[in-house]
């Protein structure tokens, strides 16, 4: 029976890295794997990047894209062994569902990656969705500059100052954004005075 898998962290936890492995391992058995990202993250020309140098190709969602229609389209030769998804913050409540279709009812395992919060520490929606239906819910660790593990992800400014308001997506990596324990977030942005 598959499941709908979701592995959350904050950033630099290597999330993109783990999911490249896994793909990795069903290909090396044979297996044919289907990738996504989201189309919003443009940074690279390769979909799917680590920051340790890995890389592959991959179908790039946004808002409208029907992920059950998707991989049903491709028929009994072209089902893959499983579907990754990169970004999985990204991700709609309704495209959440129909990953969880994949599973139920194609029998296909769906691995999600992605933040569970934004700068604010506030769940993304497809976060929200996946940490609610998920069949198995793994937290990555990344580590804090005191040691501790991060679980939250600092916006900051090009000088380095921290970022409290705005958008609640803005793509960037090392030079906009800072894992953080939950204290030096807070403490960044003034929260307990």
């Amino acid at each position: 029976m598959a499941k709908l898998y979701f592995y959350y962290a904050s950033m630099n936890a290597g999330k993109s890295t783990t999911l490249l492995q896994a793909d990795f391992n069903y290909r090396e058995r044979g297996m044919r794997t289907m990738l996504w990202t989201a189309a919003v993250d443009n940074r690279t020309d390769r979909p799917i990047a680590s920051r340790i140098g890995l890389s592959a190709d991959a179908h790039r969602f946004s808002p409208g894209t029907d992920l059950w229609h998707e991989v049903a389209a491709l028929g009994d030769e072209g089902r893959p062994a499983c579907v990754l998804i990169d970004e999985a913050q990204f991700l709609t409540a309704m495209q959440v569902w129909q990953c969880a279709r994949l599973a139920d009812e194609a029998d296909i395992p769906v691995l999600c990656y992605g933040l569970r919060t934004d700068f604010r520490g506030d769940l993304f929606p497809g976060s929200a969705v996946l940490l609610g239906i998920a069949d198995s819910l793994e937290e990555l660790k990344a580590v804090c500059h005191c040691g501790r593990k991060a679980t939250m992800n600092l916006r900051t400014t090009e000088t380095g100052e921290a970022v409290g308001e705005g958008a609640q997506t803005e793509i960037g990596g090392n030079e906009r954004y800072t894992a953080l324990c939950r204290r030096h977030f807070a403490r960044a942005l003034g929260m307990w005075g």
